[in-house]
């Protein structure tokens, strides 16, 4: 369960249950402590698994089931294939042609026996001149005829036995393949179980790492981009991440997603699936090669901020050439983690709407949002455009884009390690909040554009 699919699912549930949002957070806010807050596990928490540990029991678990089905296939394969064992094949195939051989055997005995007890009758018929010589080799021809015919009707019973056999041992073979199938499918039902149970434990974790870091306005992200992008083509969107704290942050960050949006809130459903038609990469003054945004590295690395520093990334959003054509949105929210245990996730989060224009040789574009129709910015999401050059926050030096101020930035554990090793997933689950309410800011604007 990593931060990517946590983001896209509180996409979705911000749309379709806004009333989620209202509610929590008022309750995430009358537990926001008032200062500077240091993670200390209680005694009585010695014991419970770590994030990781967690993670790596899910991943465990989808690997069995996994492993499982492919077993499961294999086996019914065997079954189509009539995958017995050679010998079985072959005695089987040997018992049939003996039957025939036996049954053939038997009828030849059995009509050389009585073509001799006609000949016999024959000899001694009234008026017969058969002389008792010729009677009792008849007679002697008949009793050798019956003694063949026994013995073809015991070789006929051998060899119906024999098939029996063959058939019974063959037929188990077979039996024994499905059972095969159906002790997996036993413990396919147990691995799903214990795949749904190492799930709600880490989404249990996750939920409770929530209160873990504070909701403050030490880091605010402000996103810019494009107003339309093409399906099938990249654009470059812009990411500054300002400390606007009191003191240096030792290792800063931002979360980011994107997402294609249905027209209207309305078409959305609690059975709707945000596919991810849209993918992120991001590069930095200190990180020159694009970087994509994965389950594995969620985070967009920032390193440590100076008091009023800041620091501007790059965001290079594709869109898959089957995206629809229809709104679109990126997300983006600061996160950090100090060297005291302190997090926290910013309140301010920022979103980027656009618009996805259908692919070259698609159906036409959709026209343009009229200007009416067109949502006006929420204040809580700040989108300032940045220009072919900025200013870095707190010492008046210029960068170009992408770049960051003067002030030293040490790369530290969150470059070098990724997002992942160093910052909590439950700051990221809170990330995953505060991007879902941007989703429900977004379709707002939009149910009010169109209601317009």
């Amino acid at each position: 369960m990593k931060i990517r699919r946590i983001l896209a699912t509180a996409v979705a549930a911000a749309v379709t249950t806004p009333v989620v949002f209202l509610s929590a957070a008022p309750a995430f806010a009358d537990t926001k402590p008032g200062g500077t807050q240091t993670q200390k596990p209680a005694s009585d928490e010695a014991d419970k698994p770590s994030y990781e540990e967690l993670e790596k029991a899910v991943a465990e678990a989808e690997a069995k089931l996994k492993d499982l089905k492919a077993k499961r296939k294999a086996a019914v394969q065997d079954i189509k294939d009539d995958k017995i064992d050679e010998a079985l094949k072959t005695e089987l195939a040997a018992a049939k042609a003996a039957v025939e051989a036996a049954k053939t055997a038997k009828a030849t005995a059995d009509a050389a026996l009585v073509t001799a007890e006609e000949a016999l009758a024959k000899l001694k018929e009234t008026g017969s001149t058969a002389t008792p010589e010729e009677i009792a080799t008849a007679e002697q021809a008949v009793t050798a005829a019956k003694t063949a015919a026994e013995a073809a009707a015991a070789g006929k019973s051998a060899a119906d036995l024999r098939l029996t056999n063959a058939d019974t041992a063959y037929d188990d073979a077979r039996v024994a393949l499905a059972r095969k199938v159906g002790l997996i499918d036993v413990d396919i039902v147990v691995a799903k179980q214990e795949l749904a149970d190492a799930e709600d434990a880490l989404a249990a974790a996750l939920e409770e790492g929530l209160s873990d870091c504070e909701e403050d306005d030490s880091v605010k992200v402000a996103l810019s981009g494009p107003k339309s992008v093409t399906a099938g083509t990249s654009a470059i969107f812009s990411l500054r991440v300002s400390n606007t704290s009191d003191r240096t942050l030792d290792q800063v960050g931002a979360l980011a997603y994107a997402a294609a949006l249905p027209d209207s809130a309305e078409d959305i459903d609690d059975e709707s699936d945000f596919k991810e038609y849209i993918s992120i990469e991001w590069s930095s003054a200190d990180v020159l090669e694009w970087t994509k945004v994965t389950e594995e590295h969620d985070a967009i690395e920032v390193g440590d901020l100076v008091k009023g520093g800041s620091k501007d990334v790059k965001l290079r959003l594709t869109l898959e050439s089957d995206t629809p054509a229809g709104p679109g949105v990126a997300f983006a929210v600061g996160v950090y983690e100090n060297n005291d245990g302190s997090c926290g996730l910013g309140e301010q989060y920022a979103t980027a709407d656009f618009d996805i224009l259908a692919a070259k040789g698609d159906k036409p574009s959709p026209k343009p949002t009229s200007a009416t129709e067109s949502p006006e910015p929420s204040p809580s999401t700040a989108t300032p455009t940045p220009a072919p050059t900025v200013t870095s926050t707190g010492n008046g030096d210029t960068t170009q884009q992408g770049g960051s101020s003067n002030t030293p930035v040490n790369d530290g554990a969150l470059a070098a390690t990724g997002a992942n090793d160093t910052l909590p997933l439950g700051l990221a689950a809170a990330g995953a909040v505060a991007l879902g309410a941007g989703a429900l800011v977004l379709a707002r604007r939009r149910k009010a554009g169109a209601n317009a």
